[in-house]
């Protein structure tokens, strides 16, 4: 019997990395992909391939352009010849001054964060519904919500975008595939540990757990909802934010 198959984008490392291993340790074969760092791809494909009994491929492609995405699609059915599971996770933030941040900038954010959702999700999703089979799980955030930073108001946007790509996708794949988002709020990842110490203070005092997430804790939910004991929802968002 074959392995169902997941595909995850920008996966090197922080919550992409963590889903991988998540996925895999549920007995998922996994496409790690991401744009920029092959060696730490490859770091996480070995990880996979030596710690868990499932198969690892790695992708490097830019999912925000339309032909890296196709040529993404065909060699991952060339070698698996299904797809179960798509994992939106790619994105990018630079936290700046409105009055500093470009339109160049500001429009990278918005192609990064929600053209790879869209296209992913237009390509990956149509193979789904021809297979009347599948599960795509879009990575928001609670700035897309409720938790606004002028500092990274293109991420905000972005993000919110992606809140209303889900809501759109699930009416379009309905009733085979199953499109949902999670909005996690603070994780503890390297790059939010390097956060100034005042502001992960003033942060987590407004969490009710009086804690940033674990990587893990947001990747077992994924585990969840692409499993088959998650049956009845679709086009959903939940808040994974510790109360905020």
């Amino acid at each position: 019997m074959k392995n169902k198959v997941a595909i995850v984008t920008g996966a090197r490392r922080g919550l992409g990395e963590a889903i991988c291993y998540q996925l895999a340790k549920d007995g998922y074969d996994i496409v790690v992909n991401d744009m920029v760092e092959k060696e730490q791809v490859d770091k996480v494909v070995k990880h996979i391939e030596e710690n868990y009994s499932t198969n690892a491929i790695g992708v490097m492609a830019d999912v925000s352009k339309e032909e890296e995405v196709l040529k993404l699609l065909e060699i991952v059915k060339n070698r698996f010849n299904h797809i179960d599971v798509l994992i939106n996770n790619a994105a990018i933030v630079e936290d700046m001054e409105i009055k500093e941040r470009s339109t160049e900038l500001f429009n990278e954010t918005i192609r990064n964060n929600v053209t790879s959702t869209y296209l992913m999700s237009k390509y990956i999703g149509r193979e789904m519904f021809e297979k009347k089979h599948g599960k795509i799980i879009n990575i928001s955030s609670t700035n897309g919500i409720n938790a606004f930073f002028p500092t990274s108001i293109d991420y905000d946007a972005s993000k919110a975008a992606v809140i209303s790509l889900t809501h759109n996708f699930a009416l379009e794949y309905a009733p085979y595939v199953f499109v949902n988002s999670i909005a996690p709020g603070w994780i503890n990842t390297e790059m939010n540990k390097q956060l100034p110490k005042d502001l992960i203070k003033e942060e987590t005092d407004k969490i009710y757990l009086k804690r940033f997430a674990e990587v893990e804790e947001i990747a077992s939910f994924v585990s969840f909802m692409v499993s088959d004991a998650c049956s009845y929802l679709n086009g959903e968002i939940i808040k994974l934010d510790g109360g905020y």
